[in-house]
């Protein structure tokens, strides 16, 4: 048996040649778009993983953030919401970790190539609905998603809020862990979603 390891290196992935955009080729795209389908289809990773980091900060509330997420999307999977919905409800507010004055918009950023536009937009604005409940307590306008009012997807915002978000910090809930929803990302997430 031969000691040379060679045969076992693997070979570094290819990268385009050029240090400017102005610089590049067809080639240098083909291989980057290569890079970006591959990067792209393990984001149900990426996305798993940073629903971990969750678990670890309650901000002062009754359960950690993580807990709330899964508390939020079981209760949507239980009242027999469509699976973009619950994807919806699990990630609603992963970007808590990142952006705690603007997790609505980086959830839906996440989310909008992955489900439906009406979808996109209740997770969007879900923070200024959701404040409905608790903005008067700190001073500002518990109204404030009124300037909503008329939109059709008002009422599927202020439903999500009412029904799955401002309900779910009940520890003695019987909230599903991360692996029950581990193959529903992994489905939804897997490629961007074709628009209907």
């Amino acid at each position: 048996m031969s000691s040379d390891l060679s045969d076992l290196a693997v070979a570094p992935p290819r990268r385009a040649a050029f240090h400017a955009m102005s610089e590049s080729t067809a080639e240098d795209w083909q291989i980057i778009a290569d890079h970006t389908v591959d990067f792209g289809s393990r984001l149900p990773e990426r996305v798993l993983a940073h629903l971990q980091l969750l678990g670890a900060e309650s901000g002062g509330f009754a359960v950690d953030r993580l807990t709330h997420s899964l508390q939020t999307a079981t209760r949507a999977e239980r009242a027999g919401r469509p699976d973009e919905y619950v994807l919806c409800a699990l990630i609603h507010d992963i970007g808590d970790t990142l952006g705690p004055y603007g997790h609505s918009e980086i959830a839906a950023a996440i989310l909008k190539s992955y489900v439906h536009p009406d979808l996109h937009w209740m997770v969007e604005k879900h923070g200024q609905f959701q404040g409905y409940y608790f903005f008067h307590h700190l001073g500002q306008d518990r109204h404030v998603r009124d300037q909503y009012a008329g939109h059709p997807l008002y009422e599927l915002t202020a439903e999500f809020c009412a029904e799955f978000d401002q309900v779910a910090f009940d520890p003695a809930y019987d909230t599903l862990p991360v692996e029950h929803f581990e193959p529903l990302v992994r489905a939804l997430m897997a490629a961007p979603r074709k628009a209907a």
